[in-house]
């Protein structure tokens, strides 16, 4: 459909502005960031020709179906060089909630993950907290590993071979050296921007004193994972303190750097939610309508082949809105770990995401840590044992087999 007939009913109500705005990504022209700033900004009859126009994208390029990754979650350490503002899943080596899992910790998980139909094992933990902690030196040293990394790797590869279950790591800032080896034993990997502006690292800030937090070496990591053919995920988190038109510079950021490289095969849009026992436990979350219309944003100025996807666990009660702004993906759904980095928000029940998915007219279809197209791509992007796994569970369209998917 032409954009101006998609917009026809809301035309009049729409600045000249904000309408060119919205018919360019409709019409195959990118957004500029001046664009993206009056888009970022909608409101009253704006933001239903805001969504509009990003599902009618999404459809374009995803058509009706939406994905999640039936997944473990691995804590492997919650050690870190780091105390970012808004995080809980970070302890001090003195706390009792400090905590780095044993390989036989890590094995009874995964294993048990795998009984449960996970094909997935999400590996999460603190950036090289030997670098703060001389406990978490020691505790490497007693497993008989030299870094944080090094210990992570050898731990994906235990996973992969004894239980099946395919490996994506969230690690924090690694090396070429350490990307390279866990490229052989991971199916894609991830690390969140959160947000491109160098504001939110000053005193009062939510990543002051996070140097593992600084936007440039985020990229630059993410730029030699794409040099690597590794398949990445980021995202932006928001509501800790940005502005729109930073969060708006974020995602330009983030589909440059896939310009470039052509890895990023996810890009998450995550609220920030408050916690009582954080330095931000008093800051304001973002709305619905605020996810929303960055979501709606995101979607236009990604364009329709890129996966968005926003966790359905930390909005409970509205999440199929999501749907309706340009998403096409829930992300990792576990039916036996909880979601480590919000312990209090609960996954959504499978059952539960499919009838909310399917009562808004979208199919839900599972898919891997790596998605279909990066699969079809394997070549490029997964090491040789990774790529005999997969092999083993997606049907010809890169999807999960539909006898091994399980609700």
């Amino acid at each position: 459909m032409e954009a101006h007939l998609l917009l026809e009913p809301s035309l009049a109500l729409l600045s000249t502005p904000f309408r060119h705005a919205l018919e360019k990504p409709l019409n195959g022209q990118p957004l500029t960031g001046e664009d993206a700033y009056l888009l970022i900004h909608a409101s009253g009859a704006e933001l239903p020709a805001l969504m509009l126009a990003a599902s009618h994208l999404r459809a374009q390029g995803k058509g009706n179906t939406v994905t999640y990754s039936r997944k473990v979650f691995l804590p492997l350490t919650n050690l870190c060089r780091d105390r970012c503002g808004y995080c809980t899943f970070v302890h001090a080596p003195k706390e009792t909630e400090a905590h780095t899992m044993t390989p036989d910790e890590v094995l009874q998980v995964a294993t048990e993950g795998a009984r449960l139909g996970c094909k997935e094992a999400l590996f999460s933990l603190g950036d090289r907290p030997e670098l703060r902690h001389v406990e978490a030196r020691r505790h490497l040293k007693a497993l008989g590993y030299a870094s944080t990394p090094e210990y992570l790797t050898a731990m994906c590869h235990m996973v992969l071979e004894q239980t099946g279950l395919l490996p994506h790591t969230n690690a924090g800032l690694l090396t070429r050296d350490e990307l390279l080896g866990l490229r052989e034993v991971n199916a894609s990997m991830g690390l969140m921007l959160e947000n491109v502006s160098d504001r939110l690292l000053e005193r009062g800030g939510p990543h002051f004193g996070a140097k593992s937090k600084v936007p440039r070496l985020r990229l630059a990591m993410m730029e030699t994972a794409g040099d690597l053919g590794i398949a990445f995920t980021t995202g932006i988190l928001i509501g800790i303190g940005e502005t729109l038109e930073e969060r708006v510079d974020s995602l330009f950021a983030i589909g440059d750097l896939h310009r470039r490289c052509g890895h990023i095969q996810e890009v998450i849009i995550q609220n920030f939610r408050a916690k009582a026992d954080t330095r931000m436990r008093d800051a304001s979350e973002p709305s619905v309508l605020d996810m929303v219309r960055t979501i709606a944003v995101a979607r236009l100025v990604l364009g329709p082949k890129m996966n968005i996807q926003a966790p359905p666990n930390l909005t409970p009660d509205a999440y199929q809105m999501y749907l309706l702004a340009g998403i096409n993906d829930w992300g990792g759904v576990s039916p036996l770990t909880k979601d480590f980095i919000n312990p209090e928000a609960p996954w959504p029940n499978l059952l539960e995401l499919k009838q909310a998915t399917e009562e808004v007219g979208f199919r839900l279809t599972e898919r891997l840590a790596i998605y279909p197209e990066y699969v079809r791509n394997g070549s490029a992007y997964l090491g040789d044992s990774v790529r005999e796994r997969i092999a083993a569970l997606v049907s010809r369209d890169g999807f999960v087999k539909k006898e091994l998917v399980q609700w």
